[in-house]
């Protein structure tokens, strides 16, 4: 991971809030699942993380870290101790979004008492399968929305990131809004979350910029957080971008620089 990679959080809301392939069954209880929440022999090393630009305990990416671990205590702040849905998407392509998703996931997943899940809702360009070095092999969110009676728990896969899962995209789409739209998209979020007090979901969407999707997407979250592209994105595209959402759900703003 590049030591010029930051993520910068403007609260938007309250400014004084100041890897594997193996699929995982939950269990009802929240503390039993943790401890259930075991990555079978594949669990990452900083080194590997690394190299997937992923935040991890060690010295080498404290800077960053620290920047996530912020983003997670103003959101929990938000969220009043209960347990919710975050939207992350970037104002244009290759701002980051993406990349502070995944890593906001794993910050989450930094405390022993709470899990994290990532689904990544970007159909037309799916990327966080191979971010994370997932295989898909049975398929993710596209393939549950077409035919739900195969089960959430084939989809759910482990990472190498210790109570952190993934819920890739699956096969690529032009158009994502029929599916985030749909009843089986909002039923499969609410059990996702429901069923489990400990699990923090985030929503990996696709930019702000040239499609609905991510305004569609919101609907479903109780926050969003929106990357900006530091040099990238003109005040302009963020304050275009930002207008999409409803002001009571934006949490806030992430300025990141990528070398």
């Amino acid at each position: 991971m590049s030591t010029h990679d930051e993520s910068v959080f403007t609260d938007r809301r309250d400014p004084k809030a100041g890897a594997g392939v193996r699929n995982i069954e939950d269990t009802p209880s929240p503390s039993h699942s943790i401890a259930l929440m075991t990555e079978g022999g594949r669990a990452l090393v900083p080194a590997q993380l690394e190299q997937r630009r992923l935040i991890h305990r060690e010295d080498s990416v404290r800077r960053q870290s620290d920047a996530f671990r912020e983003i997670r205590t103003r959101l929990l702040q938000l969220a009043g101790g209960q347990n919710f849905i975050t939207l992350v998407v970037s104002v244009s392509p290759h701002s980051g979004g993406s990349f502070v998703a995944r890593n906001l996931a794993a910050a989450f997943a930094f405390d022993e008492a709470k899990t994290s899940l990532l689904v990544d809702c970007n159909l037309r360009y799916p990327s966080q399968h191979k971010a994370l070095g997932v295989d898909p092999e049975k398929g993710g969110l596209i393939e549950y929305l077409e035919h739900p009676i195969r089960g959430l728990k084939s989809i759910i896969y482990q990472t190498g990131i210790p109570r952190m899962r993934l819920v890739p995209a699956g096969t690529s789409r032009e158009n994502g809004g029929e599916f985030f739209s749909s009843f089986r998209m909002r039923a499969m979020l609410d059990s996702l979350r429901c069923r489990y007090s400990d699990r923090y979901l985030f929503l990996d969407g696709p930019a702000v910029n040239g499609s609905p999707d991510a305004r569609i997407l919101s609907d479903l979250a109780d926050f969003v957080v929106v990357v900006v592209g530091y040099g990238r994105d003109t005040p302009a595209a963020i304050n275009q971008a930002v207008a999409n959402f409803d002001p009571g759900k934006l949490a806030g703003v992430v300025f990141n620089q990528s070398a």
